[in-house]
């Protein structure tokens, strides 16, 4: 990876300039943090598996009309993307309460929702991420009002799509983590698009008829069998574990 120029390292994920203008690499790491980095770790292969469902998942939302930032798979744990401005929100889908509802609202988490929420979090680590309602967001001018409404009505539609498509292979989808960025250069008049990734690292999965948690939250509870549950979320959606590393 020394010949790339880094622009920047995450908590999962480590982003180099692009081969061409208004593009950039994103490489997955096996690096695992929870509680706001409090907890650290690693999931052995984590970062093969997320970025090929991230992959899967992106390629399936395009073709439903979900402008994403993904171009291509280039490696094991590389992918090529146009590059974006994050706008710093984190949008969250909410089908069924666990995590921080359940805290939050003293709800008993596996309570089905009668309608789906969908929620905002401050992208800002020193602030933990804070909840923020759209008029802050509006207000601050984090995000003008037609792209809110763009971002909630995509977000509702990957909820729609993702739903169904987790369920085929037996996974309800209780919840996930979205953000979305502005395109450097608004291509194919797209100027808003989804963007960072979709895996067990940003959404709960829980298997139908177990009931047995098949994300993060194997790691974020030490429940264990962190390896395991990101390998039977790919073997379901047909991903290859093969590897070319």
């Amino acid at each position: 990876m020394s010949d790339k120029e880094m622009l920047y390292e995450g908590k999962a994920k480590i982003l180099y300039k692009g081969p061409r203008p208004d593009t950039i690499i994103q490489y997955f790491k096996d690096d695992a943090t929870a509680f706001n980095n409090v907890k650290k770790g690693t999931i052995t292969g984590k970062g093969i598996i997320n970025n090929k469902i991230t992959e899967l998942v992106m390629t399936r939302l395009s073709e439903i009309g979900i402008p994403t930032h993904f171009i291509e798979r280039l490696s094991d744990r590389e992918q090529l993307c146009h590059e974006v401005q994050i706008i710093p929100l984190e949008v969250i889908a909410r089908n069924t309460v666990a995590g921080s509802m359940a805290k939050k609202f003293g709800l008993e988490e596996g309570l089905k929702l009668p309608r789906p929420i969908i929620e905002f979090s401050l992208k800002d680590d020193d602030l933990g991420d804070p909840l923020i309602a759209e008029n802050h967001i509006l207000a601050l001018e984090i995000a003008a009002e037609d792209e809110l409404i763009e971002i909630m009505e995509m977000t509702a539609k990957v909820n729609d799509f993702l739903r169904g498509f987790f369920a085929g292979i037996g996974l309800e989808l209780i919840d996930f983590k979205l953000e979305f960025g502005r395109l450097t250069d608004g291509e194919d008049g797209h100027f808003i698009v989804l963007a960072d990734e979709f895996s067990p690292d940003n959404c709960r999965l829980w298997d139908f008829k177990t009931r047995e948690k098949m994300d993060k939250d194997r790691f974020r509870r030490d429940l264990g069998g962190e390896v395991e549950a990101y390998q039977e979320v790919a073997r379901r959606l047909g991903v290859s574990l093969e590897t070319e590393e």
